[in-house]
């Protein structure tokens, strides 16, 4: 059997850009897409924390140490600059790669500047 578990996340990104007439995609700061290990043209899902918008897309590099986060193309218009989001990627392992995989969990500033990392989200205390 085979599931889909979190590869990578960037939780609380800003959105810096929000271009409609650009080819869509996501562009991200290289060296963010780097430390989550985001490949260029892999599929994401955006989550984003102001407006209870869902949506998929795929990230493409932005300069790297701009701290670019911007959504392009139709995607526009679930985002606008200074909009909390977390971007995040997926994998399907087996049960036995699931055994032992950890995501990379990134975690910014309100300058897309990394303040932490983790392979592990803390359990939930009621």
């Amino acid at each position: 059997m085979q599931i889909t578990l979190l590869k990578s996340k960037l939780h609380h990104a800003r959105v810096t850009h929000s271009e409609l007439e650009y080819e869509g995609s996501c562009a991200i700061d290289g060296r963010l897409l780097e430390a989550a290990n985001i490949h260029e043209y892999e599929q994401i899902q955006i989550y984003n924390l102001d407006n209870g918008e869902r949506f998929t897309t795929y990230a493409i590099r932005a300069q790297d140490g701009s701290g670019t986060i911007s959504v392009n193309g139709a995607a526009a218009h679930k985002a606008r600059p200074g909009d909390r989001v977390i971007i995040c990627t997926y994998a399907v392992l087996s049960q036995q790669e699931a055994a032992t995989f950890k995501p990379t969990l990134i975690y910014l500033d309100a300058d897309n500047r990394i303040k932490d990392s983790r392979h592990a989200i803390p359990v939930q205390v009621a």
